[in-house]
């Protein structure tokens, strides 16, 4: 997805930016609201992460309101540390899609940018998730690869079971922790390690193709070269 963030906080911005990348988006940053409006509406974005409090005499509510009146509907999460209901309904009154607050979770920022590409599109529920010949069945939690039974610790579980939804696509340290361990620091451990090891001595080692990746200096992916 071609993803906007316009945001003023340089570390936020670049928080948000370099974990967007990390997931396989191509983003672009505007650090004020007059340099967002421009983009937004003479590029072609998928979404748009906006900040409510913005300098360059566009805040966030005027630039999408701006946006909506030129018939622009692309899908917006305003991300703000204005909390308070009120700032939320004005938010969403002006056209937002979603609305986020700071501090925040990225894992969480980029599962609500995903689900706000997808609005409109109906799926039936996923009960199963699969890799090459590795089957997990979210409905009885068992796991098959070519048609072979492998038993896994409810973390093991769940950390496959991240790994298959975001397969082919880079899964990064922070994502794991925060989507498998509910960490929102690092715990500055090796527990990642030590589960993606045990891990693969029961999907990878018995069978000819591995399927769980090393990206150095970025993380893990599931794929099937």
């Amino acid at each position: 997805m071609r993803i906007l963030v316009v945001e003023d906080d340089k570390d936020v911005a670049g928080f948000i930016v370099k974990g967007l990348k990390e997931t396989g988006h191509v983003v672009e940053h505007a650090d004020n609201g007059r340099d967002g409006l421009f983009l937004a509406a003479s590029e072609n974005f998928d979404a748009i992460v906006l900040d409510r409090m913005l300098p360059g005499g566009v805040d966030g509510l005027r630039l999408l309101e701006t946006l909506r009146a030129q018939g622009n509907q692309i899908p917006v999460l305003f991300l703000s540390a204005m909390a308070q209901v009120d700032d939320r309904v004005r938010g969403l009154k002006a056209g937002g899609d979603d609305y986020m607050t700071k501090p925040f979770a990225f894992s969480e920022l980029l599962a609500r940018v995903e689900a706000l590409t997808r609005r409109g599109k109906t799926e039936a529920p996923t009960t199963k998730l699969t890799a090459s010949d590795l089957e997990m069945d979210l409905l009885s939690r068992s796991v098959r690869r070519a048609g072979q039974k492998i038993d896994l610790q409810p973390r093991e579980f769940r950390l496959l079971e991240y790994l298959l939804r975001h397969a082919g696509q880079v899964v990064t340290r922070t994502m794991l922790l925060e989507g498998v361990w509910d960490y929102h620091f690092d715990p500055q451990t090796n527990v990642i390690d030590v589960h993606v090891s045990r891990l693969r001595q029961k999907v990878d080692k018995p069978f000819p193709t591995p399927l769980i990746h090393t990206v150095r200096n970025a993380g893990y992916m599931l794929r099937a070269d």
